[in-house]
């Protein structure tokens, strides 16, 4: 892999598929990066890139506000493909012209295609792609020519070949595209003479290269929580370093069951890391009891979090480093482009700046979620953390309604611990992406033997999505839910019903609190 010789940017105009369009990219084993729309010219000439994507956009190009860049980029003899409004921004700057549409298309749309374009090499006379768009391109810049239509829209897509500069108004990136990929593919490797050699392992190999370069003799910190982010970079600046990173986990006692031994255990015993283990349960309950309301937990918990780790973080004398696991979602979202306002601290609970680190190490921040657990993987992490599910950072405080005891913790842990065993033995654990056991503030009749009971309900949760922007309930066969059902019931203690929750989100929230 080299990142430097074949990376592709993805210019980013405000649309909603930005990030997935970088991700289809890199499953082409063609490496990209997300960029503002306000890159500047210089930088773009600087950068070498392959080829540019224009994302979509909610603006028309044809308003004084609407997000523009430098038409300078279509001199450079770089390949573009515009996708949506940027197919719209293509043509507009280029002496075309784009207008309101008076039947607007959205969904599922058949297109025909002239599949002499080498966009569309080996494509289907007529394919169903997902359109979205106000307006359309309802004359074509000079140079170009029309290479797919809709029954009502003139120019689904255009070429100026000779120029390597390419526009589908329809969104290839989705699934629902039946043939997105090969266009994409096209684009990639017929137009940009992309070679596909970005793999992981590469990737690796030279980050721990480049961290050990960047790093030299001093010493790095790292909150470590278990997490695959957290895990994968605290691993990498290990395998540069060694002993030079000290891991500190503050176990705030809010993990699932036995999960603080697990992530000691494969950390200290496994890959030999020098790792600080914080028990802090006692501390993070006495400052949670009594408190019911959701955000104060949170707040409380962020806050603590923040006061143990300083606390044990200067018992270490000078430390010029601090390793953190963003991730490149985190990084678009605090403002493509814009280093100096993203979130540095985010995966640390927000740590003041006056520790006094003398830089922040980020070795994931140009990775996407799948692209880390791949990392893990060729790391030798287990696969049981790599694919660890998703947990929220208050940990079990924010699935037990109300407020938080020693013994409502047990009670959700081994409740938790059964419902995850059983999706597991089922094989179901790699399908819902989410599932977890939620301890009600509610109490029912029941009866139990020859008696009648007063005690808690447990509540399942299990989501499937591939954006956690919005879920749906998981349908799990009721068989699987009535054995879990039965062994929590008679398992732990104080537990009389269990119910399953099958609400989408939206309306819900994948969490209860």
């Amino acid at each position: 892999m080299n990142i430097k010789n074949e990376t592709i940017m993805v210019m980013d105009f405000g649309g909603q598929y930005t990030q997935l369009i970088a991700r289809r990219v890199r499953e082409c084993n063609v490496y990209c990066e997300i960029k503002s729309y306000k890159t500047s010219i210089e930088e773009i000439k600087k950068s070498n890139y392959k080829g540019i994507i224009f994302t979509g956009g909610s603006n028309s190009v044809y308003e004084e506000k609407s997000p523009k860049c430098d038409k300078e980029i279509f001199e450079l003899g770089i390949p573009v493909l515009g996708i949506c409004y940027g197919a719209q921004f293509m043509a507009y700057s280029l002496g075309g012209e784009v207008s309101s549409a008076n039947i607007r298309e959205y969904g599922n749309t058949e297109v025909s295609f002239d599949t002499n374009s080498i966009l569309f090499n080996g494509v289907s006379n007529k394919s169903i792609c997902w359109m979205s768009h106000t307006d359309y391109i309802s004359k074509v810049p000079e140079g170009f020519v029309i290479t797919s239509t809709t029954p009502v829209c003139p120019v689904a897509s255009m070429e100026n070949n000779s120029k390597k500069l390419y526009a589908v108004q329809f969104h290839p990136e989705v699934q629902h595209s039946i043939e997105g990929n090969l266009y994409l593919k096209n684009f990639l490797f017929n137009v940009c003479g992309c070679k596909g050699d970005w793999e992981m392992s590469s990737f690796v190999t030279e980050t721990i290269t480049d961290l050990r370069n960047k790093i030299g003799n001093k010493k790095v910190i790292c909150a470590l929580s278990g997490g695959v982010d957290s895990s994968v970079a605290a691993l990498l600046v290990h395998k540069a370093v060694g002993k030079q990173l000290t891991c500190i986990f503050v176990d705030h006692g809010l993990l699932r069951k036995d999960e603080g031994d697990q992530v000691e255990n494969i950390f200290r015993k496994q890959f030999d890391m020098s790792l600080i283990r914080v028990n802090a349960k006692n501390r993070f309950l006495e400052k949670l009891a009594g408190i019911s309301e959701p955000e104060k937990k949170r707040k409380i918990i962020g806050e603590e979090f923040i006061r143990v780790f300083e606390e044990e973080a200067k018992k270490l004398g000078k430390v010029e480093y601090l390793c953190q696991g963003t991730i490149y979602p985190d990084v678009v979202e605090s403002g493509v482009g814009e280093a100096a306002v993203i979130k540095s601290h985010h995966n640390v609970g927000g740590l003041p700046e006056d520790i006094g680190f003398e830089g922040i190490i980020e070795p994931l921040r140009n990775l996407f979620k799948d692209e880390v657990r791949k990392a893990g993987l060729e790391l030798g992490i287990p696969a049981n953390l790599v694919w660890r599910q998703p947990f929220p950072g208050p940990g079990l405080a924010i699935r037990i309604m109300g407020d938080i005891t020693d013994e409502k913790l047990e009670i959700l842990k081994d409740a938790d611990a059964i419902f995850r065993e059983e999706i597991t033995l089922a094989g179901l654990d790699r399908e819902i992406n989410q599932y977890f056991a939620v301890l009600t503030n509610i109490k029912s009749v029941g009866v139990m033997g020859d008696g009648r009971t007063y005690d808690n309900t447990i509540a399942l949760r299990g989501v499937t999505t591939s954006d956690f922007m919005t879920a749906d309930w998981a349908r799990i066969p009721y068989d699987i839910l009535a054995k879990v059902s039965s062994r929590i019931i008679n398992e732990v203690k104080n537990v009389n019903r269990v119910v399953y929750d099958i609400t989408s989100k939206p309306p819900a929230t994948i969490e209860w609190e």
